[in-house]
């Protein structure tokens, strides 16, 4: 490729290329998250583009730089419109854009949405496992039935394998099924069961992720759970804030969490402090935290979803696309230098 050459890669290819390679993409994840703690990146907060007439919908602007073994810069610009669902689209659609960190020139222009899908899997299936749930664990909960919950169902067997059985809960009968299905057809050796409400997902395992479309808090109590449970909080707004505050609380950055009215945001808000927010999960990563409190009570990891984590598997992406022939280089796609061309 030439300096004002951009490389595409497409939606079938980023999934041909990261199919069967879970463990690669959660070890990618878990290196952004400890790269990032290392301080070496540039992480502003994510920027939200929303819509008067309908809040649910909006388009995140994730830019952020991730050196280390990465040495990447770029963004993730991703669209939320859930009542796409409705019209027989995908909730979620996105880009990456990769910059060179050397001259800023952007070189690759990839499909985002499977890439967002699998880090946040990556990321949820990583947390069970820090978290200790991962070990001799044979059962979890997926509330919320989509794509989000189908992807963390493939990486959970990854990093917990002894699941054995799924548990499903959706406000929409139809979409369990459909995952129950999916589930059926894809997954090999396990169980899969719909639950009749909310409240019997969350008794029926140790493991609970929680990926649904909530704008505003819908869960205050998780009595329900078994104790020691760990609860994956990957859609952040599902959780009130006073539940947040009975819990253990694990998260992936503390400043980018608290914001956006997410759960944690508002248990801060109720509270008028963070100090209910043990640690991160890098800190688990790097030993400098316990995987849990040791009191027997529920953990909650609420990742905030971080741009780093979406720049470290697009290079991922990239990078075997360039080795394997995949994807297609458009030439000259930006201009010659005004100079050389006068």
């Amino acid at each position: 490729m030439h300096s004002d050459d951009i490389y595409i890669v497409k939606n079938r290819d980023v999934i041909g290329l990261l199919s069967g390679h879970e463990t690669e993409v959660v070890d990618a994840v878990a290196e952004a998250y400890r790269t990032h703690a290392a301080q070496q990146s540039s992480l502003p907060h994510s920027l939200f583009l929303r819509f008067p007439d309908e809040m649910r919908n909006r388009i995140i602007a994730l830019p952020a730089y991730l050196g280390g073994d990465f040495e990447v810069a770029g963004m993730k610009w991703v669209a939320s419109f859930p009542d796409n669902i409705a019209k027989g689209l995908d909730r979620a659609s996105a880009v990456v854009v990769l910059n060179s960190p050397e001259t800023g020139r952007p070189y690759a222009f990839i499909e985002g949405s499977s890439i967002s899908a699998k880090r946040t899997a990556a990321s949820a299936a990583l947390a069970a496992r820090a978290l200790k749930n991962g070990h001799g664990v044979s059962a979890a909960a997926l509330v919320g039935c989509g794509l989000i919950n189908f992807e963390i169902a493939r990486f959970l067997l990854n990093t917990c394998p002894g699941i054995k059985k799924f548990t499903l809960y959706d406000v929409a009968p139809e979409r369990a099924e459909q995952l129950k299905e999916k589930c059926i057809q894809t997954l090999e050796g396990v169980e899969v069961e719909i639950a009749p409400d909310v409240r019997t997902a969350l008794g029926s395992a140790p493991l609970i992720s929680l990926a649904t479309t909530a704008i505003t808090p819908h869960i205050s109590d998780l009595s329900a759970c078994v104790p020691d449970a760990t609860v994956l909080h990957v859609s952040l707004r599902d959780l009130t804030p006073e539940a947040i505050l009975s819990c253990d609380n694990v998260v992936d950055d503390i400043d980018h969490v608290c914001r956006a009215q997410t759960s944690v945001h508002l248990a801060e808000q109720l509270s008028g402090e963070r100090d209910f927010i043990r640690c991160t999960l890098a800190d688990v990563l790097t030993g400098q935290a316990e995987p849990r409190r040791g009191d027997g009570s529920i953990v909650v990891f609420s990742p905030f979803g971080l741009g780093v984590l979406d720049l470290a598997l697009a290079k991922v992406v990239y990078e075997h696309a360039v080795e394997q022939g995949v994807g297609e280089v458009i030439d000259s796609f930006l201009p010659k230098s005004w100079g050389a061309s006068a």
